[in-house]
């Protein structure tokens, strides 16, 4: 896997580390259940410290791309569709809260269509 961050990019550098690893998943470089570097591993071939390289792990496990399992270390979970899709999901459940929605009524609704 080739990861890039840029230094004078506005975007910070999680968020720049979080977008290689998407995209070297994305490319196939990595697929469900290969196991990534470990995070010291990734950030010195980024440039970066550790914990930005987890901070940007963190983000992809909660898009649902990365699974951190104990014995395992961090493995590939889905695909990038997968995550896009989740992120869907989560900005509607927010949004249906700030209506007054619960999830019971969300679902309900999802499945009337």
């Amino acid at each position: 896997m080739e990861f890039r961050v840029d230094r004078s990019d506005p975007l910070p550098l999680h968020e720049q580390a979080a977008a290689a690893i998407r995209r070297a998943i994305a490319e196939g470089e990595a697929g469900p259940g290969d196991r990534l570097p470990l995070a010291k591993d990734l950030a010195a071939i980024m440039g970066v410290n550790k914990n930005t390289v987890i901070r940007s792990l963190h983000l992809l496990r909660d898009e649902g791309l990365l699974e951190f399992r104990r014995g395992h270390g961090i493995t590939v979970a889905g695909t990038p569709e997968k995550s896009a899709l989740l992120v869907q999901v989560r900005d509607l459940v927010r949004f249906a809260r700030r209506h007054g929605y619960n999830k019971s009524e969300l679902i309900a609704m999802i499945e009337a269509t």
